[in-house]
């Protein structure tokens, strides 16, 4: 079947039918907001919603079993999933075998979600997949049933056919949002599943606490397909544990990386951050059970493994590395997680946190990175916060972490590159408008400077303490209440916002002359010669992976090609 699939389908060959014009198509199938905003209003039964998955996979010319045949890696998880995969994949790839993967959200173009040998599909590739799949959904429509899935669930279906059709060796796919009823979980055989770090997102969904969370994430479980997950908080983990019970899955809890290193050289990660520690044990152990189970060779040498209990979970087997998998770990790639772009005097700190935990980790990378850094001569040093948060989370909690960072600027901008993103179609999105996005930017300067306002204020228990080492800020004194906001700047888009914080001194990031108005703020005018004079300029970018996309795209011209 999966050879009939969709190789029987002709392209058409007309000129219009160029990347651009797919990707306009697809987004009319609404984007992610919106879907999530739809099935809360209907929050039908969620496993009709699984039927109607496999009944659009049967009209695309696929069982599900064909899907058995992709020897997939299933992976769920809060925070760190797609940074697990990624290692996953690289380790696998290091093998020599042909992968597959599957991720979400795109940062600067949507074939980025579909990966073959780590490299985003080409247009064209992309270009010729979806409209075979778009003309096979609308030939085999009847009236029962809505023609085209939404955005999420077309491109995973998508991305199978892809995957078959290209005949990769096994496919890392990356959940979308939970596991029990995600779209991907219309999968039957995995050859395994992980699951990572667990926290609180996407509440309205999924739930309002851990342990409901992973009872979701849990839904990925498979009979008698080995499932490993990382260190979770007890209650999270029990849940785990009796889910993979009641399921008859058998899972693992992942030994950290140290226990893996013991007895070796130390294990170099392509990604930076404590935090990616525990994502590269859990890839390493998918990688190790997968390769076993494939029964393929040069799995790792197990060591004297004590097969010990910790909350009743069975640990994983402790094993020497390979060297393929040494070289996987190394060369992992993820843009927008931790990620650093060293550009004269400005140093751009990339990184999609928008969670509690994932924005502490964040925290804790940036200035770690601050601490080990060359300290310039002959000149103030300027640290600079770029920030958005969206959908359901909570912006004054998420900014009250980054408060430690000390900040002599914080830059507000909603998840637009340009005012006017007509001319590109991956950066579209049809569920906001301007004056949402806008206002929620202004609410987040407001917590800001709520925050700011607090620290300010001289209360003797709980003086800000400066960093070891640190360089005094700019804005020496802490604002008197009435002069607060003299350190936020709110911004339409994110071009502005980047024109404003570089000054024209990023060498690859060269705007045609600002508008108007750019600095007629007076913070923004007085800023401005500030970060002309700066020796050097620290900017973090987080709270949205949509954020740093729109960042990434400006700031790396090539990514757009």
């Amino acid at each position: 079947a999966a050879q009939r699939s969709l190789s029987a389908w002709p392209v058409p060959q007309e000129p219009s039918m160029e990347y651009q014009d797919a990707v306009r198509m697809l987004n009319t199938l609404q984007t992610n907001a919106g879907y999530l905003e739809q099935v809360k209003r209907q929050r039908g039964d969620p496993q009709t919603q699984l039927e109607a998955m496999e009944l659009y996979l049967a009209r695309s010319g696929l069982q599900v079993e064909d899907l058995d045949q992709l020897n997939i890696i299933h992976v769920t998880g809060t925070k760190g999933k797609g940074s697990t995969c990624a290692f996953t994949e690289c380790i696998l790839r290091s093998y020599g075998l042909k992968t597959g993967f599957f991720s979400s959200p795109h940062l600067v173009q949507v074939r980025e979600r579909i990966r073959i040998n780590g490299q985003p599909i080409s247009p064209e590739l992309f270009t010729k997949y979806f409209w075979r799949l778009y003309h096979r959904l609308e030939e085999t429509k009847d009236g029962s049933c809505v023609s085209m899935p939404p955005y999420f669930r077309f491109l995973t279906l998508m991305a199978f056919h892809v995957f078959l059709q290209e005949k990769v060796d096994l496919a890392v796919v990356e959940v979308g949002i939970g596991g029990a009823y995600d779209c991907t979980n219309i999968i039957r055989k995995p050859v395994v599943c992980g699951v990572s770090s667990l926290g609180i997102d996407h509440t309205s969904l999924l739930g309002d606490t851990v342990e409901k969370i992973a009872w979701q994430k849990g839904g990925i479980f498979k009979r008698g397909v080995p499932a490993f997950t990382v260190l979770q908080p007890e209650g999270p983990l029990a849940v785990l544990r009796d889910r993979a019970q009641q399921i008859s899955c058998p899972l693992y809890l992942c030994p950290t990386l140290e226990a893996l290193e013991e007895g070796g050289p130390p294990l170099a990660l392509g990604l930076e951050g404590e935090h990616q520690r525990s994502n590269a044990a859990l890839a390493l152990q998918l990688a190790h059970c997968w390769l076993q189970r494939q029964d393929r060779h040069g799995a790792g040498e197990l060591k004297a493994s004590r097969p010990g209990l910790l909350w009743q979970l069975p640990l994983a087997p402790v094993f020497q590395p390979t060297s393929h998998m040494r070289l996987g770990l190394r060369n992992t790639e993820w843009p927008g997680r931790t990620q650093v772009l060293r550009r004269g005097p400005l140093t751009w700190y990339l990184d999609g946190a928008h969670t509690p935990s994932s924005v502490q980790a964040c925290v804790r990378w940036f200035r770690q990175a601050l601490q080990g850094r060359e300290r310039p001569s002959g000149g103030p040093e300027v640290r600079v916060l770029l920030f958005n948060a969206t959908g359901d989370r909570d912006p004054a909690a998420l900014l009250k972490l980054l408060q430690p960072c000390q900040f002599d600027y914080a830059v507000f901008c909603p998840n637009l590159t340009e005012v006017s993103s007509t001319g590109n179609a991956d950066q579209q999105n049809f569920t906001v408008t301007l004056d949402q996005v806008l206002l929620r930017c202004l609410e987040h300067q407001q917590h800001w400077n709520h925050l700011d306002e607090q620290q300010a204020s001289p209360d003797l228990w709980s003086a800000p303490s400066p960093e070891p080492g640190g360089p005094t800020s700019l804005l020496l004194a802490p604002h008197p209440p009435h002069t607060c906001s003299a350190s936020s700047l709110v911004f339409s888009c994110i071009s502005h916002a980047l024109q404003w914080i570089s000054q024209g001194r990023d060498p690859v990031f060269q705007p045609p002359t600002p508008p108007k108005g750019l600095l007629t703020h007076p913070v923004a005018h007085s800023g401005a010669s500030v970060l002309h004079e700066a020796a050097a300029i620290h900017v973090l970018v987080t709270g949205s992976l949509h954020l740093v996309g729109g960042v990434l795209k400006l700031l790396e011209p090539a990514l757009s090609q």
